[in-house]
């Protein structure tokens, strides 16, 4: 490779700076799809990676199911379900209060209702931040902001979920000492958790219990009172992180203040 003259040394520094900037801004620009389509309100990542897996998402009109696929938004038409993708300017973020006899998903034919029903008004698309099953009450967190909510359900954040148990039978000190310490199930143990005997009910015989958890398991609370021979009659979420349902009654909804986002995002780690 011949020398530069150094007459031209100043002149070829600048243009290399100026490939660099654009070759740093065009990698910078690109991401993997399913944080692209997290970002634009198709759900949780973990949701948008099934929609790739399922071949829902093309890119430049070419089929995607590889997971590690990477993309440019600004530049690339990318498409689910042959609707092209278009990136939010604005989150939207919902406290809902789940009754019981309502399926926590977007769409399930199966099902008579789904939390969606009750989002009476809100014209912008939303999707739930992680489930409560079909006859579990409490605080719903449903969102377009992807990044937030996989943050929110991963358990490396360790973002704190409390329940109000009511549980069979008379719950000894020792029960509560194990449900605390964490309690072995088929899919590994439990993390620590905060259990609090609240009352004993003779008449029903029946515990309530106050339980908090740090992960997200699948029924994990249900699992976990079974397994100590305490299987759950009633189960509501009563806080989700900081969010708490306060006055909000079954069934309706409000949005989170700029505070409580805030608050949310610091949970997590991300700007507030």
């Amino acid at each position: 490779m011949s020398a530069v003259p150094p007459n031209l040394l100043p002149l070829h520094r600048r243009a290399t700076s100026c490939i660099l900037k654009i070759w740093k801004m065009k990698s910078d620009s690109h991401q993997r799809l399913q944080k692209i389509l997290a970002q634009a309100g198709y759900g949780s990542r973990r949701a948008c990676e099934q929609m790739i897996l399922q071949g829902r998402v093309r890119v430049n009109g070419q089929v995607v199911t590889q997971l590690g696929t990477q993309a440019d938004p600004q530049r690339d038409v990318i498409e689910v379900d042959g609707q092209r993708v278009r990136l939010l300017e604005t989150h939207t973020y919902i406290l809902l209060h789940k009754p019981a006899g309502v399926v926590t998903t977007r769409y399930d034919p199966r099902a008579k209702r789904t939390v969606m029903h009750l989002l009476q008004g809100v014209s912008t698309p939303v999707f739930p931040v992680g489930r409560l099953d079909a006859d579990t009450t409490g605080a719903l967190l449903l969102t377009n902001d992807g990044e937030l909510a996989y943050r929110l359900t991963h358990p490396r954040y360790g973002v704190p979920k409390t329940y109000l148990v009511e549980v069979r039978g008379e719950v000894k000190d020792p029960t509560l000492r194990q449900l605390g310490e964490g309690v072995v199930l088929e899919d590994g143990p439990t993390a620590p958790a905060q259990v609090q005997r609240l009352r004993y009910q003779p008449q029903r015989q029946t515990t309530f219990l106050r339980l908090t958890l740090h992960e997200g398991r699948k029924r994990q609370v249900k699992r976990m009172c079974q397994a100590v021979g305490h299987p759950v009659v009633r189960l509501h979420r009563e806080r989700f992180g900081p969010l708490s349902l306060h006055d909000l009654p079954p069934g309706a909804w409000r949005h989170l203040t700029a505070e409580e986002v805030a608050a949310l995002k610091r949970a997590v780690g991300l700007p507030a």
